[in-house]
């Protein structure tokens, strides 16, 4: 299977966490987000949003959106399952799935941001600061949750989840962009153990082919 996929994207790291965690092997197909190319005749045509990951199995499916593409590889390869069957743990996992992936991530992704800059104007530093106001605010309520229902090394118990996935990108994302993080320590506990395990290191940004320093 091919992955479209940027090395900085948090919604690509997703699915790479997700694929290592289940063994899957694929090849990635780098699309340059600070090139433009996800806006490109040639991209569009195969994902109409101009956005990734993009995901094309072997057999020709081709599912954009990280958190579909993970659900979907969670039917295909039940074997390590990243979505609980059980209903309340299903919703625990996917309520910080969501909280991640609907509530902070969309206001801070990158086109998001350089709308900020380039056709509002505002400065580098107020581009910075509306990131860090947002993911501070998201990730403060993500401790909370994490407080009241989490447990085990990981967010949910001793297997890393869709819940897992999501986090680490993000929290990776907020700490390279300076947000003060030290009240959320459950949070940053969960995230440290996360990037000890083979799977998450194998899915960083700076193992990826198209990897910028």
């Amino acid at each position: 299977m091919q992955l479209y996929s940027f090395f900085n994207s948090s919604t690509s790291y997703r699915v790479r966490i997700a694929l290592a965690l289940k063994g899957l092997a694929f090849d990635c197909v780098p699309v340059n987000l600070r090139g433009g190319e996800q806006r490109s005749a040639q991209y569009r045509a195969l994902n109409p949003s101009a956005s990734v990951p993009l995901l094309v199995t072997d057999d020709g499916v081709s599912l954009g959106q990280s958190l579909a593409i993970i659900d979907y590889l969670d039917q295909l390869h039940p074997a390590v399952r990243l979505i609980p069957r059980e209903p309340l743990a299903r919703a625990r996992v996917l309520e910080v799935a969501q909280l991640i992936g609907c509530d902070i991530h969309p206001v801070n992704n990158l086109r998001v941001l350089a709308y900020l800059h380039d056709r509002l104007g505002v400065s580098v530093e107020q581009k910075n600061q509306w990131y860090r106001h947002w993911a501070e605010q998201g990730i403060e309520a993500l401790e909370s949750l994490l407080q009241r229902h989490g447990h085990g090394s990981f967010c949910f118990g001793e297997q890393p989840t869709l819940a897992d996935c999501c986090l680490v990108p993000q929290m990776a994302n907020a700490l390279r962009m300076g947000c003060d993080l030290e009240r959320c320590e459950l949070t940053l506990a969960i995230y440290r153990h996360c990037l000890a395990q083979p799977a998450f290191q194998q899915a960083a940004p700076d193992r990826q082919p198209d990897y910028i320093p």
